[in-house]
């Protein structure tokens, strides 16, 4: 068994709103708000890098988990805009934190990066005992770069998010998730290293749209669920456009999808768990009530994971 014990995050201070972002590329700012439901975002100094931005939203997680870092057992890292090949920047962050010598796993994945780590944090937690998850993104440098793509210029924003899940208790009860990837599409969400970030819109929304509905019902079948037997959806914060199409697939409200992307934009593997602290703070988990995590990015990579809200 593995609990979630609390989330955390961390975002810069300096917003770009979209009259700021049009004037970069070349468009209305309501056109960026129709297309995204995007108002603002945040953007991170040059000190403000990936590791030490996940290292303060893991400070804040492991605070309000009342945990004191000397108990994590194993780092699990997701970004996909590290500022270099390697190191990963998990171990940077882990030394922040005073965790020389604990193990760090790095996932290099963009958008689902938390939601494959908080799985594999599931499985982990029965060996490693408290696995800190922490995700963090610093696209702005990435999407405003010349020539700017107006496309994704808008979509982007900088910050961190994270979670602690433990082998021992917490406020919730991981009960099953579900992962799939797939690289046909990979050539369709790609960033490398010398070049600007490559997104075929129209092809990258169709599949998530078709694949993030899917997914969520597979998981709910395995735990003989129903889509409106859940309390809240808590998703990677890409479009709220796309983030309604899933509702309505699902055949669910869409106040029942937490959403935050309005005053963050899409911060990539961060954003669900930027969204999930937030939500914690607002509504959180009550008990017996269950809760889905939701991701797709690039990779092709997909997935849902099943949680269900416990009393002490």
């Amino acid at each position: 068994m593995a609990f979630i014990r609390a989330f955390g995050s961390y975002v810069p201070s300096l917003v770009a709103d979209n009259t700021e972002v049009a004037a970069r590329c070349g468009c209305d700012p309501e056109w960026i708000r129709t297309a995204s439901g995007i108002e603002e975002r945040r953007v991170a100094s040059a000190e403000e890098t990936v590791a030490e931005m996940g290292a303060r939203a893991a400070l804040d997680c492991l605070q309000r988990a009342c945990v004191e870092a000397s108990r994590i057992g194993l780092i699990l890292f997701s970004s996909g805009s590290t500022e270099q090949r390697f190191p990963g920047a998990g171990v940077e962050a882990a030394l922040k934190l005073g965790l020389a010598g604990t193990p760090v796993i790095d996932l290099p994945m963009a958008s689902a990066g938390s939601l494959f780590a908080m799985a594999l944090a599931s499985q982990l937690a029965a060996v490693y005992g408290e696995v800190l998850v922490i995700a963090s993104e610093k696209m702005t440098p990435v999407v405003w770069r010349q020539p700017v793509d107006r496309n994704t210029a808008i979509l982007f924003g900088d910050g961190a998010g994270a979670v602690l899940v433990s082998s021992e208790a917490g406020t919730a009860e991981v009960l099953r998730a579900v992962l799939h990837s797939d690289g046909e599409f990979a050539a369709d969400l790609r960033l490398p290293f010398e070049g600007p970030l490559h997104m075929n819109g129209p092809v990258v929304i169709l599949q998530a749209a078709r694949k993030i509905p899917a997914v969520i019902a597979e998981a709910l079948q395995c735990n003989g669920l129903a889509a409106t037997d859940v309390e809240s959806y808590l998703m990677h914060q890409a479009n709220s456009n796309l983030i309604v199409r899933v509702a309505r697939s699902l055949g669910v409200a869409p106040d029942k999808f937490y959403s935050n992307i309005a005053r963050y934009g899409n911060t990539s593997s961060a954003s669900m768990l930027i969204a999930a602290k937030e939500w914690s703070q607002v509504a959180g988990f009550g008990a017996g009530r269950y809760v889905v995590f939701a991701g797709f990015g690039a990779g092709f990579h997909w997935g849902a994971l099943v949680v269900r809200g416990i009393s002490f």
